[in-house]
């Protein structure tokens, strides 16, 4: 190869190596995984053994994350019969018109035991009352600082929620009520950060998103985690100092309209006794 050849050759590759990583990084934000986790709870009857939860969080229906996208997401989540669907906030990105849309789109949802949900720090900031009035006509039950027995026969399962770390206010206490020290119960809090403050060793397990997975992850971790705690709630089951955490990559994207070895992901969470 001669040096003018060379030279065009190496422009021309470092001109579009860019290009081509932000094309595969388009491709992979819409490139939907099914993670199918088998988690421990502890104190879970026998009877809600191999409960299946359908966990969907951080869509952010907006400029990057069409209702096509979300429509598609329904279907898939349909298609997998959970028992339970839960969701874990952050429906929308940048302005209060997109919140009402994506709730019309997941009113399709439907789940035996029921549609739980939580909020985000992005339901704070782009449209709090449109967020809250969308869960409400979607059919999805708001767990903000309360929760819910689930019930088979006699036996019971606490699933509660908490207000958003950031801009809201997170009472575990509050959330499971009545639950003692013997009941099995399962916590929703969008922010994983959360987990490092709860001292409750009624809570078995904790679900939560927000950190997209890095979104955005080389072989050396993410630039960029929004958590005080690095990489440690980055995905998957993490141990915090009372209870497990297990932290979804979420669905949608924020920042940047692009993932990198970081693909969204629906949960679909079977339970077992811890």
């Amino acid at each position: 190869m001669n040096r003018r050849l060379f030279l065009r050759t190496t422009l021309a590759a470092t001109i579009s190596a860019p290009a081509i990583a932000a094309s595969y990084g388009l491709f992979e934000a819409s490139w939907v995984k099914i993670d199918r986790p088998t988690l421990p709870l502890a104190r879970l009857p026998k009877s809600f053994d191999g409960m299946t939860i359908a966990f969907l969080t951080d869509l952010h229906h907006g400029p990057f994350t069409t209702l096509d996208y979300v429509s598609s997401v329904v279907r898939t989540t349909l298609s997998l019969r959970p028992d339970l669907i839960v969701l874990g906030g952050d429906y929308s990105l940048l302005d209060a018109k997109y919140i009402r849309p994506c709730f019309d789109v997941l009113a399709a949802l439907q789940a035996p035991m029921g549609m739980f949900g939580i909020l985000g720090n992005h339901d704070y900031w782009h449209g709090l009352t449109e967020t809250t009035e969308g869960m409400a006509a979607a059919g999805i039950a708001e767990l903000t600082n309360r929760g819910v027995w689930l019930t088979k026969g006699s036996d019971r399962v606490r699933l509660a929620g908490v207000d958003d770390l950031w801009c809201g206010r997170s009472n575990a206490n509050e959330a499971l009520g009545d639950a003692t020290r013997d009941d099995a119960c399962l916590l929703l809090s969008h922010n994983p950060d959360f987990a490092e403050h709860l001292r409750d060793a009624r809570v078995g397990l904790v679900l939560s998103g927000h950190t997209h997975g890095g979104q955005v992850v080389f072989p050396g971790g993410a630039p960029f985690v929004p958590s005080q705690y690095g990489q440690k709630y980055l995905r998957g089951l993490v141990q915090a100092p009372e209870t497990l955490v297990y932290v979804s990559r979420g669905l949608g994207t924020s920042g940047v309209p692009i993932r990198l070895g970081s693909r969204p992901e629906i949960n679909l969470i079977t339970l077992t006794p811890g």
